[in-house]
């Protein structure tokens, strides 16, 4: 059976890139100081950047951190899903390593039977952060893992392309009454503030320390990422070697258009999109700006701002 071949693998401190519903994660023994050093070595990723430990249920998260009310509202109203939890990490159990050398930890239910299944399998909460190398574009199918990873882990479960395609969003719930949001993505922040009846906070530099995938240069193709607002010109670039994706027609022709049914359908391709396109030699992506205010366009600006950063 795979999922019990797969949990071997993490037990004797191996790594197994797995599917969720966000994107493909990259897994070792959360609690294995020697396993979650692989994960960096893996993927080329900066030692200090924290990694989300992946539990089975709210009482498994409860083993590994120091919960609070305000953090059990969220889990119990959107685990399993797209939320990871940042708070008080108990030291005495959870590696200085995956932590990335913080008091704190990440924490998050991911809303997939597969990934599910190899955890409560394994009988450990599993670190993964997603499976490429640090700084491409996540994987959101199985091939994309293996286009970074082929000769670097153990294995790799194929479950199909991930519904979401875009990563957690992560809330610093250190202090129960001043909720942050360090990262938006796959939920948006109205639903979480209208859970805890607060407004997310803005993070200050050290809370921004506490989040996963958030202090460097991320997601980003080989090829330059152009943003485009409907309310501005057309990026200019050689478009007859352009790829575009967005909801909105492009206002210039170019070599490839991907045009989405929505912004929830823009997030699931987003990542898909741009190793294609960097595949097929594209000398440029342009992606459309989610001009919405709510849902996940807070969390696919973030990518795609991230994106384009030089």
């Amino acid at each position: 059976m795979v999922i019990a071949r797969a949990a071997r693998i993490i037990k004797k401190g191996g790594l197994v890139a797995f599917p969720t519903e966000t994107v493909y994660g990259l897994g070792a023994d959360a609690l294995n100081p020697e396993a979650v050093g692989k994960i960096y070595e893996a993927k080329g990723r900066p030692s200090d950047n924290p990694l989300i430990l992946h539990v089975d249920c709210i009482a498994q998260a409860m083993r590994v951190v120091h919960t609070n009310t305000a953090a059990e509202k969220l889990m119990m109203k959107f685990w399993p899903g797209p939320l990871t939890c940042v708070l008080p990490a108990k030291t005495a159990v959870v590696p200085s390593v995956t932590r990335g050398g913080l008091d704190t930890a990440a924490v998050r239910m991911p809303d997939n039977v597969i990934a599910l299944a190899l955890i409560r399998e394994a009988g450990t909460p599993i670190a993964a952060p997603s499976a490429n190398l640090s700084g491409r574009p996540s994987p959101t199918d199985a091939e994309s893992v293996m286009a970074d990873m082929n000769g670097r882990i153990d294995m790799v479960i194929d479950g199909g392309s991930g519904r979401v395609g875009i990563e957690s969003t992560v809330i610093d719930l250190t202090n129960p009454l001043r909720a942050v949001l360090l990262r938006p993505g796959g939920l948006g922040r109205e639903a979480i503030e209208e859970t805890l009846g607060m407004r997310l906070a803005a993070p200050d530099e050290t809370g921004a320390k506490r989040s996963p995938g958030t202090r460097y240069r991320h997601y980003a193709p080989s090829i330059p990422v152009k943003v485009w607002r409907r309310t501005e010109d057309f990026p200019e670039c050689d478009y007859s070697s352009a790829g575009y994706i967005g909801v909105h027609e492009p206002a210039h022709k170019t070599a490839e258009a991907v045009l989405c049914e929505d912004f929830a359908g823009y997030s699931r391709k987003l990542f898909a999109v741009f190793r294609r396109f960097e595949a097929k030699g594209f000398s440029c992506i342009i992606a459309e700006w989610p001009d919405e205010d709510s849902g996940i366009c807070e969390g696919l600006r973030d990518r795609i701002i991230r994106a384009a950063m030089d």
